[in-house]
């Protein structure tokens, strides 16, 4: 763990601004929104899945760190992981994972309670509670400063429940997370409900439709997220040239390659 960058990430959800926080999947991409002026960087499990040719969720722990580490080494900016529940159920595993996330030089890293189990896809509360002290210990012990985020998954894995995404952030709290996290919530007014509900930064995952950053710094949040988004968007980009090549036989892609052409050059050089 690089403290003094960690202490910089925390820092920046305390800003006059939310902390606009982008999600790179690879190096590149990496280098590439570090020259774009944003102030720190989180890793994507699905967009890093995606680079493997998988879905997210098929990631192992040590694939995950090592690319965290890769992500680390390519900018100089305060990077967070995705490091989706822990790989583990065991409080005591989740920890290690953290454990090894600090010694990655990353700032930062998200725990979430969701189970990976489709039938009962979220933690019971007392082990989700548990889970989250354990990583947060590992994340504070003696001087650190590693920033810990605790998502609660309800409303990415159908259960609408607002007071009992607002009572486990509440615990997740009191369980010593820095950084809160609802991912799925689109509505201002349930946001806004969160962020009046807990005394820790709030972060917003970026939805279509869904507030726009202004009106989400109006609501008091202190961070707003793309998940996969940015990897998603340029594989879409390349299903438009590809179709566009098939199907037209025309070459109109070149003048959003050729954007993208200059953008990377200012950037890896």
């Amino acid at each position: 763990m690089d403290k003094d960058k960690a202490e910089r990430f925390l820092a920046l959800h305390h800003d006059e601004h939310p902390l606009l926080l982008p999600n790179p999947w690879d190096d590149g991409s990496a280098k590439l929104l570090t020259s774009l002026g944003f102030s720190a960087l989180a890793t994507t499990s699905g967009g890093f899945a995606a680079t493997l040719g998988r879905l997210d969720g098929s990631v192992s722990r040590d694939e995950a760190l090592d690319h965290a580490a890769r992500i680390v080494a390519a900018t100089p900016l305060p990077v967070s992981a995705d490091l989706e529940n822990g790989f583990a159920h065991d409080p005591t595993a989740v920890a290690e994972t953290v454990e090894r996330a600090v010694d990655t030089g990353l700032a930062g890293c998200s725990i979430e309670d969701f189970t990976g189990d489709g039938e009962r896809p979220i933690y019971e509360l007392a082990l989700a509670v548990e889970r989250v002290a354990a990583a947060a210990e590992a994340a504070h012990r003696g001087d650190r400063s590693f920033v810990l985020t605790a998502r609660a998954e309800n409303h990415l894995h159908g259960r609408d429940d607002l007071a009992d995404t607002i009572g486990r952030l509440h615990a997740f709290q009191q369980a010593g997370a820095d950084v809160l996290y609802a991912p799925g919530l689109s509505k201002l007014a349930d946001i806004r409900q969160v962020v009046d509900s807990v005394d820790r930064p709030v972060n917003v995952l970026a939805l279509p439709g869904g507030p726009t950053v202004a009106e989400l710094a109006n609501a008091g949040v202190s961070r707003v997220s793309v998940g996969g988004a940015f990897a998603y968007a340029a594989l879409g980009a390349v299903v438009e040239a590809a179709h566009e090549l098939l199907q037209d036989g025309t070459y109109g892609f070149w003048e959003r390659a050729g954007k993208g052409m200059g953008a990377a050059r200012r950037a890896f050089r």
